[in-house]
This record gives structure tokens, C-alpha cells and sequence, in this order.
């Protein structure tokens, strides 16, 4: 197993890797819109927070010498599904052609207040 790690997106925050690979396989950890040098949320809106997260997907994508391409599978967590179009509209542009399998689901909460979350398996 190998651990990736980049300055590019936020350092973990807890007893957890960004991503591990095991047999050509990324597990990606769940991002929420942090900006990596502050730490900080970039908004309190959907929008900025999923730009965020998805940029620093990217960022743990490309430390293991990947890419979007490369997702087999999302995992997305909204704290209000009223947010579903929104975050839908950013994610297909964010993967334009490329259609991993998805989930979409609700959750009470997030840390430090974000609005969403997701995480991705990708192959390497």
C-alpha cells in the first residue's frame, strides 16, 4: 500500500491519508471545499465549496500520477439536497465526457459546516 500526499490540497486533518493505493487501485479520503494553504472553507456556498473539493481531488489525483479520467467511482454527500442541480451542473463539467458510477446522498452534517463532500475511487 502506498500513501499520497500533496501540499495541493488540504493536509489530513485526523488519523487518515489523503488517498492510499493498493494494486493500482486509489481510495481517495472525502474533501470538502478547504483551501490548502489556509485551511479554511472558500465560501458558505455550494458552488465555491464544490469548485474547491474537486480541485483538490485533482491535486490527490495527480500526486499518484493520475487523473478525473482515471475515477471508476464518486461518492457524494450533501447536507441539503435542494443543492442536487447545483452540484450536479459543476461535476459534469468538472468530468466532461467521463462518467464514473456515482452515489448521491444526504447527511445531517459535515465537518467544519460544509455544505458537500465526496471522495472518489480511481484506478492508477
Amino acid at each position: 500500500m502506498k500513501t499520497i500526499q500533496t501540499d495541493q490540497a488540504p493536509a489530513a486533518v485526523g488519523p487518515y491519508s489523503q488517498a492510499v493505493v493498493h494494486q493500482g487501485i486509489l481510495y481517495a479520503s472525502g474533501q470538502i471545499g478547504l483551501d490548502p494553504t489556509t485551511g479554511l472553507l472558500v465560501g458558505d456556498d455550494v458552488s465555491s465549496q464544490t469548485t474547491r473539493l474537486m480541485q483538490n481531488l485533482s491535486a490527490v489525483l495527480q500526486a499518484a500520477d493520475a487523473d478525473k479520467t482515471s475515477i471508476i467511482k464518486v461518492n457524494i454527500y450533501l447536507v441539503n439536497m435542494g443543492d442536487f442541480a447545483q452540484v450536479n451542473t459543476l461535476y459534469a463539467t468538472w468530468l466532461g465526457d467521463h462518467r464514473p458510477a456515482r452515489a448521491t446522498v444526504a447527511v445531517a452534517a459535515l465537518p467544519l459546516g460544509a455544505k458537500v463532500e465526496m471522495d472518489v475511487i480511481a484506478h492508477v
